[in-house]
């Protein structure tokens, strides 16, 4: 699904197991989860497995992603990327940086957000255009954790450029739905449904745009949204 959301140059890779096969980590990376729970383990293996396909998509031999400050995945010189993993879902996108400033995905199941966390993380003025949350079960479209993983991109392309850690009321989104009201819902709920968003940034740095633009998807009970930004952002806006 990630795919659908990036474009041709950004080479991209997802997978819904759960687990990759005993030594399909390099040894670097074993030593960083060698004292993690098997959920953490499955979660950073699955992903840079991801991450492998992705490089090869490029032409890139497979090499090991380690991880800085916050976790934030290094890549090799004039590569970017960005990672991404929940419950049935991790994907991985790398591009090269004479194509891509910074990118940032993510997935999250297609569920509420848990109490308390909507406000949390949405502005007063996204819940009012959100709007209150829908309940589980009733085949509407959960704006709250379609926000959240947005903000979530937002952040994993904002903090590579800035060094800066970007708080979760410092970005407001606008989204937008371009596959068509009503249109994409199955019985169960939607099962296909996409659009774009924009996230005006309150906290600014010169290295990035005041605002920057994405995508989102929702499909087979996942959410998934990209955030790309272009070296040439001040000549030529969105992805």
């Amino acid at each position: 699904m990630i795919e659908l959301l990036l474009p041709a140059d950004v080479s991209s890779a997802s997978t819904r197991a759960e687990t990759v096969p005993d030594g399909a980590l390099f040894p670097e990376e074993e030593a960083l989860i060698a004292k993690s729970v098997a959920k953490r383990r499955n979660d950073f293996a699955t992903a840079r497995a991801c991450a492998r396909r992705a490089m090869a998509g490029l032409g890139l031999p497979p090499v090991a992603v380690l991880h800085g400050h916050r976790g934030r995945p290094l890549w090799p010189e004039g590569i970017v990327g960005t990672l991404t993993h929940c419950v049935g879902y991790r994907a991985a996108a790398l591009a090269r940086a004479a194509d891509v400033l910074s990118l940032g995905i993510d997935a999250e199941p297609h569920a509420p957000l848990p109490t308390g966390v909507r406000e949390l993380v949405a502005l007063p003025a996204e819940r009012e255009r959100i709007g209150p949350p829908a309940p589980e079960g009733t085949g509407e479209i959960h704006w709250d954790r379609i926000l959240f993983s947005a903000k979530e991109s937002v952040f994993k392309t904002w903090y590579p450029v800035t060094g800066v850690e970007l708080d979760f009321v410092q970005a407001d989104l606008t989204f937008h739905r371009t596959d068509g009201p009503g249109s994409g819902h199955g019985s169960q709920g939607p099962t296909a449904a996409e659009g774009t968003f924009a996230a005006r940034l309150l906290l600014t740095d010169p290295a990035l745009p005041t605002t920057l633009h994405g995508r989102w998807r929702v499909e087979d009970d996942i959410v998934a949204t990209a955030v790309l930004v272009r070296p040439d952002w001040r000549e030529n806006k969105g992805m």
